[in-house]
C-alpha cells in the first residue's frame, strides 16, 4: 500500500469519531487502531507505530492512582519482561539507583525485544506492570523518584 494512503487513512481514524479501521486490498491489509497503527502485508513483516495523535476517546491505559516521582511510559505496544531472559536478575527493581540511559525492562514487539531505558536518573520507587503483562502505548510501567 502507498505510503501517502496510509498516511491519509490514518488522518482520517484521528480525526474521526471511529476506533478502529480495517481495509484488505490486493497488495494486503491494513488495520488502524487510534492507539496505534498496525499493518499486515502478504510479503512483509507486520509493523507498530504510534497513531499521528492518540484522541482523547482512544482506549485508555489502566488507571493509576496519583504518583508522586517520575513515571516511565511504554514508548509501544508489547509485552513487559523485567528481565532479559527467564530466571534472569530483573533490570529495574524497587530501590535501585538507576542513571538516565540505563536499561529497566524490556517489551517485547513483532518478536523483537526492546530495552527501554530510564528517561531519567534516580531511584525505582514503584513497578507499575506485572512481568509477561501485554502494555499499550503510553501505559506507565515504573515510579522514578
Amino acid at each position: 500500500m502507498d505510503l501517502r494512503k496510509l498516511k491519509t487513512l490514518i488522518d482520517l481514524v484521528s480525526e474521526s469519531n471511529i476506533s478502529e479501521l480495517e481495509i484488505t486490498e490486493a497488495e494486503g491489509k491494513v488495520r488502524i487502531v487510534k492507539a496505534g497503527v498496525q499493518v499486515v502485508a502478504s510479503a512483509a513483516p507486520v509493523m507498530l507505530a504510534p497513531a499521528a495523535a492518540a484522541p482523547a476517546a482512544a482506549p485508555a491505559a489502566p488507571v493509576v492512582p496519583e504518583e508522586t516521582g517520575h513515571i516511565v511510559k511504554s514508548p509501544m505496544v508489547g509485552t513487559f519482561y523485567r528481565a532479559s531472559s527467564p530466571g534472569s536478575k530483573p533490570l529495574g527493581e524497587i530501590g535501585q539507583q538507576v542513571k538516565e540511559g540505563e536499561s529497566i525492562c524490556i517489551i517485547e514487539a513483532m518478536k523483537i525485544m526492546n530495552e527501554i531505558e530510564a528517561d531519567k536518573s534516580g531511584t525505582i520507587i514503584k513497578v507499575l506492570a506485572e512481568n509477561g503483562q501485554a502494555v499499550e502505548y503510553g501505559q506507565p510501567l515504573f515510579v522514578i523518584e
